[in-house]
């Protein structure tokens, strides 16, 4: 039996203040940048679960809703939400904050998959991730879909396999 851990240990807080070096013409916050600040904050994450050297596998949809400015600051909130063998899924929230005119507003969210290795660089198996609160339970209970989803997309599994997300869409057999 794998050992198990709460997905709370992994829990993440990254804070950024917006320099001139980290904006674009406009500004804002370079994209880039951004999701450079977003995988490192979910590999802390996933090296908090799993003990260990990890890698990034993959990273969803990442929309940018609205523009951080020169000066906010951001923060990064990290959790893993599910593991599976070596890999683990990591939920990321960004929040933007204009500390002068007391404002504070989500910016971002993705979600990021890593895979734990060893010294050599093969992936090693990692803690079960065992999910205590309501959202960490709607997370974990949707982290199998988007994985099926993400091995899909990148042609490593049938969509005829993917027996989670089939059910969402009640898919009978093709």
């Amino acid at each position: 039996m794998r050992k198990q851990k709460p997905v709370a240990d992994s829990f993440v807080i990254m804070t950024e203040l917006v320099l001139p070096n980290d904006t674009n013409t406009l500004n804002n916050l370079m994209g880039g940048r951004m999701m450079h600040l977003m995988d490192i904050a979910a590999a802390i994450a996933a090296q908090k679960h799993s003990n260990r050297i990890v890698v990034t596998a993959s990273v969803d949809n990442v929309s940018f809703r609205d523009a951080i400015r020169l000066g906010n600051v951001v923060t990064l909130q990290a959790q893993v939400t599910r593991a599976f063998a070596s890999s683990m899924e990591v939920h990321i929230d960004v929040w933007a904050e204009d500390i002068p005119n007391g404002t504070k507003f989500k910016t971002n969210e993705a979600f990021f998959t890593f895979v734990a290795v060893d010294q050599s660089g093969r992936p090693i198996d990692v803690p079960e991730a065992v999910p205590e609160t309501p959202e960490e339970i709607a997370l974990y209970d949707g982290a199998l879909r988007r994985r099926q989803l993400r091995l899909v997309l990148a042609g490593r599994m049938k969509p005829t396999e993917a027996q989670e997300l089939r059910a969402l869409f009640d898919l009978k057999e093709l």
